[in-house]
Parts: structure tokens; sequence; C-alpha cells
């Protein structure tokens, strides 16, 4: 096993005491680098991206050869699953994810595969090894998938949706068809992060991208439901240390005590929140993640100090802290501006610690 060098974030998520505050990005490899576009290009399509263990780890360093990050998260998408279940996932240009076989039918869902993930996914493992032994002990490296939840909207809906209604209309018309597909992705959504973890992913996050279009008693009933089976099901240690695990759930700051109670270590928060107030609500149950609004970056630099300023004082004193964005990085942002974001968290986060 190679020593570690620089183990802040892991400390951080698991409320250990650090010197400073630990960064990364959501999407910090993805569409503002020069250099992601050049691979991008290279690979012909980004499925094919995703599925070159040698290109994926590849992207997944180029942000930590820029910036001074504190973490790598591999390179790869929340709808790997959903693609290896047999529902053809392609991407269309300034579309999106598209799905050539979406699924509406009990007989569909009740046919679903639980895929052997070492298997089908074995593009993901690889590019994992093959980042781990690159990074050399350098930062840690994350793991990731979409919660069942957010798969489910997406294969429902056969692609991205400003608001899945067909999805949503499943949980009122057939909930039981919806807990069955739910149950299924909960399960592959467990053995996935595991077998992360197995391969070297010495964190993980659960993106809950669409928790937060949904009522209440839905959220309750049809997402955070299914996030606590995987977080009770994950493997907690290896390679003698903990793997803390974070949830993001965009969009639902009502429910940030019950996303407390999961069993994660640590929750990401999107930028419609304070700091203080969610480190008021949840005390000291979970680490915090974030929350600087993407949109900042687009800000002249001077702002985009303030801005992290505003992020760190929000937290306030005290470890538990990851500086992140409230969202993934967006492709227009000029990589300079992140460059400053950075030295400004590791020029005013030490005064915190």
């Amino acid at each position: 096993m190679t020593e570690l060098k620089n183990d802040l974030l892991l400390r951080a998520l698991l409320r250990q005491p650090t010197d400073r505050t630990p960064l990364w990005i959501m999407r910090q490899a993805g569409r503002y680098l020069p250099e992601y576009l050049k691979v991008r290009e290279e690979a012909g399509s980004f499925m094919k991206l995703c599925q070159t263990p040698e290109l994926a780890c590849e992207v997944t360093l180029q942000p930590l050869r820029r910036f001074p990050l504190d973490a790598a998260i591999i390179f790869s998408d929340i709808l790997t699953i959903p693609d290896v279940m047999g529902l053809g996932l392609h991407f269309v240009e300034g579309e999106g994810p598209k799905f050539e076989d979406p699924i509406d039918t009990e007989a569909e869902i009740r046919n679903l595969p639980r895929p052997d993930v070492n298997e089908s996914l074995r593009y993901v493992m690889d590019a994992i090894k093959l980042t781990r032994r690159e990074l050399d002990g350098s930062v840690p490296l994350i793991g990731f998938s979409g919660s069942p939840w957010t798969l489910a909207a997406y294969m429902i809906q056969g692609g991205s949706s400003k608001d899945f209604a067909s999805a949503k209309a499943m949980i009122h018309d057939e909930p039981h068809l919806m807990h069955t597909l739910l149950g299924k992705l909960a399960d592959t959504v467990t053995d996935y992060l595991n077998a992360q973890i197995e391969h070297g992913a010495q964190a993980v996050q659960i993106f809950d991208s669409w928790g937060g279009i949904l009522s209440p008693e839905a959220f309750r009933e049809f997402s955070l439901r299914y996030i606590e089976q995987i977080v009770s099901g994950l493997r907690r240690e290896h390679e003698g240390r903990q793997v803390p695990v974070i949830v993001f759930s965009k969009g639902s700051n009502t429910h940030l005590e019950a996303l407390a109670d999961t069993g994660c270590n640590a929750l990401g928060l999107d930028w419609t929140i304070s700091l203080q107030e969610a480190r008021r609500r949840v005390g000291d149950r979970v680490a915090l993640q974030g929350n600087l609004d993407p949109a900042v970056l687009l800000c002249k630099p001077e702002a985009i100090r303030q801005q992290a300023s505003n992020v760190l004082n929000s937290y306030g004193q005290g470890d538990g802290h990851v500086f992140n964005l409230g969202h993934g990085i967006t492709p227009n942002v000029d990589p300079d501006h992140l460059g400053v974001l950075v030295k400004a968290v590791w020029e005013m986060s030490p005064a915190f610690h």
C-alpha cells in the first residue's frame, strides 16, 4: 500500500483535525479545460472516453497538474449502471444523455438484470487501479455513483429533463413498480461502489442530483430510503483506512437532518443554504462539503476571492469542512479563475483551523 502523502480530504470528511480546509471541485475533470477537450476529441465520443481506462485516467489527472487540489475523482458518468442494465446509453451533442431503450412497463422493470459490475463495468475498475498507480499516493481518489432515484428518473424519462414528469408520475400511479426498480438499482449501486472501493477508491460520493424535485413525502420514500440502504451496505474500511461516504442531494435542504442520519460521513451542499445554517442543524454528526455557487467562477478575481472568504466564514472555525462548489463547474469557466479560487482557499483557510 502506497503511503498517502496528502490525506487532508479523508481527515476532513471524518471530522478529524486539519491545518487548512481541503478542496476539490465537482466535475473538475471536464470541458472547461482545453486539455480535456483535446483528449475528448481524440477519443471520438464521450462514451469511448469513459470506457478507455488510459484516457479516463489521463483526464482524471489533468486538473491536478494545473491546481493543487486535495483529491482526484475518477472520470466516469453516473449513467453507466443503466447502460450495463441494457438501456443503451449514448450522448447527443447539445442535448446530453439519451437511452435507446427507456423503461416504462412492469415487464421491462422486472426483467432488468443485476449486472456483475466487476465484469460489465471493468473499464471503471481498471481506470481506478491505473489512476491510483499514477497518483502514487499524492492525493486520495474519489469514486462515485448516482442515487437510485436519480438513475431511475433518467431511465424512465429516456434522458435528461427539467422536471422528470414521467418518472414522478410512476411514483403516484405505480409506487410498487417504482420500488421494484429502486430496489434493483440500490443493490447494483451498492455492488458498484463496493467494487470501486475494492479497486482503490478511497472515498465515495452518492449523487442524488434530482432529489430536490420530489415532494417531502416522496423524497423520504423514494430517495432517502434507498440512499440509507446503500450507505448501510458499503464497505467502510480498506487498505487499513476508513473509507468516507459523501451524500450530495441537490435541492434537498429541507431534509438535511434526515440525510445526516443515513450513516454517511459527510453531506454535500448546494449554494441555496448557508454552511452556518447547515452546521447548526446537523451539529457534529457529519462533515459538510461545499458550497460556492459555480457562477462565481465567471466573476472577476476579486469577487471570487471575496466569495471564497464568505464560504469559509459561513462554516466558521473548526474541522469537518471540505471546500467545493455547490454543483459541477460549468464548461464556460476560465481555468485561471479556478486557479484564483484554489489559491484563495489555500491562503485563507488556515486561519479557521
